[in-house]
Formats: C-alpha cells, sequence, structure tokens
C-alpha cells in the first residue's frame, strides 16, 4: 500500500476561497440578507489579519442552514460548482495528483468545505475519499444547525487525517499534504511530506524557516499564468 496525499482545496487546487464565491452568489440570488454578506466578509477579513476565529464564523454560517433542506442545498451547490467552481482548478492541480497516483499513493481531499462540494470535486478529480465537514440533517431531511464530528477546519483537519490514516494502517510520517494556508500549519507539522502550494505570506515565511518545499501551481485554466517567483 502506497502513502497517503492530502490536498486542500481553496487557493491550493483552485485560485480564489469557494466560500467567499458562495457567499456573493448567496446574496445575489436573495438566499441570504446583506447584513449576513457583509458579517461573513468582516469576519473573512479580521481572519487574515490573524484577528478572528475562522471556526467561528465557519459554525455561525453552518448554523444558519437550520431548517433549510438537504435536497435544496445539495441542488444549490452542484449549479454553484458546475458555474462558477468548475473553470478555477489550477494548471498544476491535476499533474500533482496523477504524480501521486503513479507512485501508487491514495489522494484525498482535506477541506474545509462542505460534504456537497467536496464529493463533486472527487467525482471530477477521480479522487479516492475526502475529508470534509458533513452537516447534521434531521429524519426529516432538513438540516439541524450542526456538524456531523469534529469541525474539519485548520487544527481541526488532523484528527480527520490521522484517523484516515489510522484505519488504513498508513504513518502520518509517509503521508503528504499540500496547502496554502498558514491554518493548515498544525497540520503539515505532524506530516512527513509537508509541501506548500501557492502560500499565503505567513505560511511562505513559516516554510521558509522549516525548509520545506514549495510549490507555484499556476493559474487556473483559461487565465494568463503568471510568471511566479523559484520555489527555491
Amino acid at each position: 500500500m502506497g502513502a497517503i496525499a492530502f490536498f486542500d482545496f481553496d487557493e491550493t487546487l483552485i485560485v480564489g476561497n469557494s466560500g467567499n464565491l458562495w457567499i456573493r452568489r448567496e446574496l445575489k440570488a436573495g438566499h441570504i440578507t446583506t447584513w449576513q454578506f457583509l458579517r461573513a466578509a468582516v469576519w473573512m477579513a479580521r481572519y487574515k489579519l490573524g484577528r478572528a476565529s475562522m471556526e467561528d464564523a465557519i459554525r455561525a454560517a453552518i448554523g444558519s442552514l437550520r431548517g433549510l433542506s438537504e435536497k435544496e442545498l445539495r441542488a444549490r451547490t452542484r449549479a454553484f460548482y458546475e458555474e462558477e467552481v468548475r473553470v478555477l482548478y489550477r494548471t498544476g492541480a491535476r499533474p500533482a495528483l496523477e504524480r501521486h497516483r503513479a507512485q501508487g499513493d491514495s489522494v484525498v481531499l482535506l477541506t474545509a468545505s462542505s460534504l456537497y462540494l467536496s464529493e463533486l470535486v472527487a467525482e471530477d478529480l477521480a479522487l479516492d475519499d475526502v475529508l470534509c465537514n458533513r452537516f447534521e440533517v434531521d429524519a426529516e431531511g432538513l438540516h439541524t444547525g450542526r456538524t456531523v464530528g469534529t469541525l474539519c477546519f485548520g487544527a481541526g483537519k488532523l484528527p480527520h487525517a490521522e484517523a484516515y490514516a489510522r484505519a488504513r494502517g498508513v504513518s502520518l510520517a509517509d503521508c503528504y499534504f499540500y496547502t496554502d494556508s498558514y491554518s493548515d500549519l498544525p497540520v503539515l507539522e505532524r506530516m512527513g511530506h509537508p509541501v506548500v502550494v501557492n502560500p499565503d505570506p505567513r505560511l511562505r515565511g513559516a516554510a521558509e524557516r522549516r525548509g520545506w518545499p514549495t510549490e507555484w501551481w499556476g493559474e487556473a485554466a483559461g487565465q494568463p499564468t503568471s510568471v511566479e517567483a523559484s520555489s527555491g
């Protein structure tokens, strides 16, 4: 059995943040209020400055789903993926996946995105599995506003990865993790092969200090590829 290569989604496999795109779309469609949109935007801005906990924002967003039909949210997510997300894969994303498949590794999504979005990504990229946020649904098919299991974000991704690897008899010392985000630092530190991809400034600095490899996977298909700095 090969190792496991875990991949973050937003800003790693794709250019941009699907969460930001989603709330803009939801506002335009009238599914959220202007106040809800502005509150989410403020959370994102404060998080990027290191002044807010994104976990709290994610829990609030999941809580707002209470009473919403799972069937409806799945349909809205599929339309969102097909119309806005599918074109955002970085040019270097699929080659990275293929590289691991060629050496016999499993390729697994490790993301804060919802199961509904993650399943579509897995289908498109032929991933072996997804570790993500799953929402509790009641007997009537309505969301309760709670997650199933541990929140899969930042350090919260680690127990998901650990349990997954342990169940397959694989040590994290043999695994890979690709991400752009400083919030994933606790996970990177536990992997035998941490790789930062188009990193945010804080993660880039941390990677340089630790001697971790940095990869630049370019822009999205159909967009001009920018001249990137040497991976070092």
